[in-house]
């Protein structure tokens, strides 16, 4: 093994641990939780637990492709958990918890699926897209970015947490 493909190898790891991270610490912030409670809203601003989960699997939606994986909601129907949509405020524009989190299981087990099979070219590949405008974006750049945007999210569940009047989920 050369130091390219050990340093690959490296990132391929990390990666994988962050997303299983992310996966574990989503599904014991909403555990428990009845589909009323994630539809809470902060105040004065922010999204609702239900809205949370949906755009973090819109993300990932978006990432499955890159890795060779297809994607488990079909397109559009996530839409209301877009970047910048408008907050839910009613079960009516929601999808049921219960749905989210099952296909949360099956994206979060495609995209370590995924990552596992990247080799040290797919990750240095130009990306077809990048969040923060880099003109340099590779996949293992993006993929790194989307970590830390899941990451930023997850935490965000364990507040939500609370803010329904459950006790944190990580001791």
């Amino acid at each position: 093994m050369n130091a390219t493909t050990s340093q690959s190898t490296g990132e391929i790891r990390l990666l994988r641990q962050q997303a299983g991270m992310i996966r574990h610490v989503v599904g014991l912030s909403v555990d428990g939780l009845t589909q009323a409670e994630t539809l809470i809203q902060p105040q004065p601003a922010g999204n609702c637990m239900n809205w949370v989960v949906g755009h973090l699997l819109t993300i990932y939606q978006q990432v499955l492709p890159l890795i060779g994986q297809e994607p488990v909601i079909p397109n559009g129907k996530l839409k209301q958990y877009n970047r910048g949509s408008q907050p839910i405020r009613d079960s009516g524009h929601a999808l049921d918890i219960s749905d989210l989190m099952t296909a949360w299981g099956e994206t979060c087990a495609r995209i370590d699926s995924g990552f596992a099979a990247l080799t040290s070219e797919d990750l240095d590949r130009p990306a077809p897209f990048s969040p923060t405008d880099n003109p340099n974006e590779t996949i293992a750049s993006l993929l790194t970015t989307v970590c830390w945007h899941q990451a930023y999210h997850a935490g965000q569940t364990g507040l939500l947490r609370r803010l329904a009047g459950k006790d944190g989920a990580i001791r």
